[in-house]
This record gives C-alpha cells, structure tokens and sequence, in this order.
C-alpha cells in the first residue's frame, strides 16, 4: 500500500493566504519591529528583482536569474541566522544572500566583476553556486569542521527542486546525517527545473520524505508564508547548534517569471493561468493583508518605507554602474594559483579575438 507522504510530512503553515494566523500562540513572538523587518526587507527584494531584469533587457547587466515570488522563502529563512552562521546559496537567491550580507554586490556578478562574488566582511557567505548541488556536500564539509572546533556556526545550504536529482544532494546529505553535522538544507521547491515539472523530475510525492532514508527531522513549509520560513528555519537551527544533528527544510513555493531572462517559460507553461493561481498566496500580499488583519499596518510607515527601499536599489545600481568596466584577464588569472598553459594560449587567443587580431 502506497504511503500518503503529504499526510506523513503536513504543510506547516502559520499565515494563511488571507493573513490570518493558524496557530494564534505565535502571536507572542511577532512584534511590530520583527513585521516591520519582515514587510522591508521583502517589498526590498522585490524591488531589487524587478530593477535587475529591467537593467539585463536594457543591456546594462548580463543574463540575469530572477526570483519574483520567492521572497517570504529566502528573507523569512536569512533572517532565522546568527551574524556568523554560514551561507551557502545558489544563482538565484539574492534575496538570501542581500538580507543576510546586508550588501549589494553581488549584482557586479552579472556584469562579470569578480567583487560580486566575495562576502561582506566578516559574513561567512560562499559564491553563488551555478554548478547543480554542488554546495550541498560543501555545506556538509563546513557543518562538519563547525563541529570538530565546537563552534557554535550553524550553517545552510539553498537549493531548488531539480537539484534532488543530482547525485550531490544525496551525498551531502548522507555525510550531514552520518557525522550528525550541524547543517540546514533549505530547498525551495518551486515545481519546476527549467522547462522540467516535478512531476517528471522525480517519483515521490514530496521532497522533504527524502529526509527519512536519512534518519534526519524533515519538514513541509509554505515556502510563501514568512513567519513559517522564518520560525522554523530557527527552529533547525537551534538543533544544528544544540548538536542534533541536520535537517531537510522543503519550502513549497512559485516563480512568477523565467528561470532566467535568456529562457520564455510561456513554451512549457500557462504563465498567464498559472500566475494569476498562485498569486493568491502571494508572500507580499499576505503578509500585507496580515498587518491589516492585527493592527500592524500603518500608511504612512509604508510609504516611508518604499521610499527608504527605492532610495536603496538606486544606490546599489550606482555603485555598479560607478565601477570601471571588468577586467577581461580576471576570466583566466584566477583559475589556479599558477595558470596552466592551456588556460594562457586560450586567453591570449581571446584578447586576439577582443582586438580583432587574426
């Protein structure tokens, strides 16, 4: 008999889609400063997300990944960490990476600057993983050596649905279970891998089961509901600190746009349909609707704060475009400590190919 994973492993939820809190003994630990934080930081990220595409469709940045309607996932889980844990994102979460490193430079990244791929000081943040999975047996390793110098680092890894089908996943999450590493493996499970639904990625009902063939806690979560990302983010936290060991975190969630501005998602999906059904659980909206709901909500304040957010993105998009243009020799020089002469005959035949040269 076929086991109901959905019923084994519930969608935990604290906001409903109306704003309205389902479990009201959270209500002690939701302040106006922590909704306030909250509601900032994602119109924030939104914003910052909407400028990057219009920057890549006037030339002005490269091909970016964008992540509209993945907000309450990444800024409700960042915000769960410590100043010292450790961050292992992908491509596309800036929304984790901004919130956490309280910095933009990680937009430079896609204009080929190697700035954007180093962390704000003193913030434990690794380059954004392209390679699929990669940064999972990495998170594994690091969670690892946290423990063996009896630090108190916690440490997480994102990444999406697709990457439960890459062999990487499975290793590092048998390496955190096996040495009991204090690590969270936060996916955002936004029901498709490029043009690839779940429904063809893989057999199971869930990802979060997954966590059982490795005898680590599994949690379900509205990947849209900021108070769920956030709380029980913390939650595994607190046990990678107190020494229980790893957790598999799948936030159920939805992109509104392209897997990134070179793909057209309209080939593989009813974007008009399907976005119009999921913006009902919209993270925003929600969380909107909540401080309407239980007093929190204040025009004023808000409109201050758009102006604070747009202020803010305009800043990050001067001190990119302020910078000198990127150094084509940074493609080559720092791929081993000593490049290799097959990596000095390719860049002197590309800076040929910049000159023109035959």
């Amino acid at each position: 008999m076929k086991r109901n994973m959905q019923e084994e492993f519930p969608m935990i939820r604290i906001m409903d889609q109306n704003g309205k809190i389902t479990d009201t003994s959270y209500l002690e630990q939701i302040d106006k400063a922590l909704v306030q934080q909250f509601y900032r930081q994602l119109i924030c990220m939104r914003a910052f997300d909407q400028k990057a595409i219009n920057l890549q469709r006037q030339g002005r940045i490269g091909t970016y990944p964008g992540f509209e309607g993945q907000e309450g996932a990444q800024v409700g889980s960042a915000l769960a960490l410590d100043e010292d844990d450790w961050m292992l994102p992908t491509y596309r979460d800036h929304a984790a990476s901004i919130t956490f490193g309280k910095s933009y430079t990680i937009l430079s990244s896609w204009n080929g600057r190697v700035e954007g791929n180093l962390p704000p000081e003193g913030k434990n943040i690794l380059p954004p993983s392209v390679p699929i999975a990669t940064q999972l047996p990495l998170a594994a390793g690091i969670a690892m050596a946290n423990k063996y110098k009896n630090s108190s680092q916690a440490v997480i890894a994102y990444f999406g649905d697709g990457a439960t089908s890459e062999g990487d996943f499975h290793e590092g999450l048998n390496f955190a279970s096996v040495f009991q590493a204090p690590v969270v493996f936060f996916n955002q499970n936004n029901q498709y891998a490029i043009s690839t639904p779940i429904s063809r990625q893989m057999n199971s009902e869930t990802i979060v089961q997954k966590s059982v063939a490795y005898e680590i806690p599994g949690i379900r979560i509205d990947g849209n509901d900021i108070f769920a990302a956030y709380f029980e983010t913390k939650k595994a936290l607190e046990r990678a600190r107190n020494g229980e060991g790893p957790s598999l975190i799948e936030a159920v969630t939805w992109r509104y746009g392209a897997h990134t501005t070179a793909d057209d998602p309209t080939k593989y999906r009813n974007q008009k349909e399907e976005n119009e059904k999921h913006r009902q659980n919209d993270p925003i909206t929600r969380l909107e609707l909540f401080m309407k709901a239980y007093g929190f909500w204040d025009e004023a304040v808000v409109e201050q704060l758009k102006e604070e957010v747009k202020e803010e993105i305009d800043g990050a998009v001067k001190d990119l475009e302020t910078m000198p243009p990127a150094d084509v020799n940074d493609i080559y020089d720092y791929m081993f400590e000593k490049p290799t002469w097959t990596i000095e005959q390719q860049k002197e035949e590309y800076i040929k190919h910049l000159r023109g040269v035959k």
